[in-house]
């Protein structure tokens, strides 16, 4: 039985029964087969079939909420017992968060987690829908650029990300630090804005914290990816403001100049968001470890 339960939790995160098939290594006829049994003896269904995958019923989601953490922690026995014979670490840890933050920082600090022999699966997206995805146990950490009250997560600061102004050398060309230090956002007034979205999330909080100031002009470029900004930014584009960990190398070169040098600039608290329970399991506990480590240096 102990199988159906793992097969009918991987269908649940997964909502597709070929999805949580591939991911527990057996055939689709006998995940269904596992499910089948599963309801036989609960005497109820677990789930709807729809035209693509499948949805909880409320039994379904009531036995998820139910035994899904038991399951965890049964799971992080057996590993502790096993893991002394075999001297390597094993399973999967999903791990979700921004797409910049995961490709700059995250990858580089992970290695010797796959060195151990864990596998890693990442997820790039927006705080809301990870934080989603780690209720649903589809992920079992999750970088958090915000905090959202929700039952069974709790959150821990990681890191302090610093904003910076940048141009590239076409722009700063125009718009010197020493005009910015006399003008502040009159100065940029004519510079096209490159933005993470369209209300300017970023940039309208650094002009606020630094300038007193609101933006007044609308963003020329919008792309939900940092890098994606600092490419069109090293590339003449306009202005944008970026983390520091993510421009700190084309700044070194040359190739970014920063525009404003605030005695306090503008920061953001990167959350570790994770399920108390997930963190029994050695591999979570291990890679929640060598990300506390490695911020300090992002």
């Amino acid at each position: 039985m102990l199988d159906w339960i793992r097969t009918f939790l991987a269908v649940n995160r997964a909502g597709s029964v070929t999805a949580a098939a591939r991911s527990l290594h057996l055939s689709q006829p006998t995940v269904s087969q596992h499910i089948k049994s599963l309801e036989s003896h609960l005497g109820r269904p677990l789930f709807d079939r729809l035209p693509r995958g499948v949805s909880p019923t409320p039994a379904g989601h009531e036995l998820a909420a139910s035994i899904g953490p038991h399951l965890e922690m049964v799971e992080a026995a057996l590993e502790s017992a096993r893991a002394p014979a075999a001297g390597r670490m094993t399973g999967v840890v999903r791990l979700g968060g921004p797409a910049d933050l995961i490709a700059t920082a995250v990858v580089p600090s992970l290695t010797a987690a796959l060195d151990e022999g864990i596998k890693l699966r990442l997820r790039l997206g927006l705080a809301d829908e990870l934080i989603d995805a780690l209720r649903g146990r589809q992920l079992d950490l999750v970088l958090a650029t915000l905090q959202r009250r929700a039952r069974g997560i709790e959150y821990e600061p990681l890191y302090r990300e610093e904003f910076v102004l940048v141009a590239g050398p076409r722009w700063a060309a125009r718009i010197s630090p020493r005009l910015v230090q006399r003008q502040g956002a009159a100065a940029l007034a004519a510079a096209p804005v490159l933005a993470f979205a369209e209300h300017l999330p970023i940039v309208r909080r650094y002009w606020e914290a630094v300038f007193g100031a609101r933006v007044g002009q609308s963003a020329r470029l919008v792309a939900p990816d940092l890098r994606v900004l600092l490419r069109a930014t090293v590339a003449g584009a306009g202005i944008t403001v970026l983390p520091r960990y993510l421009a700190a190398e084309a700044l070194a070169r040359g190739d970014l100049v920063q525009l404003a040098s605030p005695a306090e600039p503008p920061r953001n608290t990167i959350h570790l968001a994770f399920r108390p329970t997930s963190l029994e399991l050695p591999r979570v506990g291990l890679v929640r470890e060598l990300l506390r480590r490695a911020a300090a240096s992002w």
